[in-house]
């Protein structure tokens, strides 16, 4: 079995647009108000959002993912050296407060 290509976003987007614009032309010409007239208005709409998802995805595409993008690592590199277990078990402020002076360096300074 073959495999299709995916079409480009930028493509998707087009074609979903003069889509969208076949069924308002229609509706504006014809005037329907009957199950005709909805069943093109509903076409119009779906295609317009299938439009508007499909520029939103160009756009996300064209934008490059941050190199300096932060990842969870070791603790001593984390803010205080606290992850999210360790702030779940510090559930009183008066703990809290004992790691922030733990960390804190001689005469009251931060060591960063």
């Amino acid at each position: 079995m073959s495999r299709l290509s995916r079409p480009d976003a930028r493509i998707v987007a087009v074609v979903a647009a003069l889509g969208a614009l076949a069924p308002l032309v229609m509706l504006v010409v014809w005037r329907r108000q009957d199950l005709l007239g909805v069943v093109l208005a509903l076409l119009c709409v779906l295609l317009t959002m299938v439009a508007g998802v499909a520029v939103s995805a160009a756009r996300q595409g064209d934008d490059p993912e941050p190199a300096d993008r932060p990842a969870a690592g070791p603790p001593e590199l984390m803010p205080y050296g606290l992850d999210a277990d360790t702030l779940d078990a510090l559930d009183s402020r008066d703990a809290l407060r004992a790691v922030h002076e733990r960390r804190r360096g001689p005469g009251g300074l931060s060591a960063r």
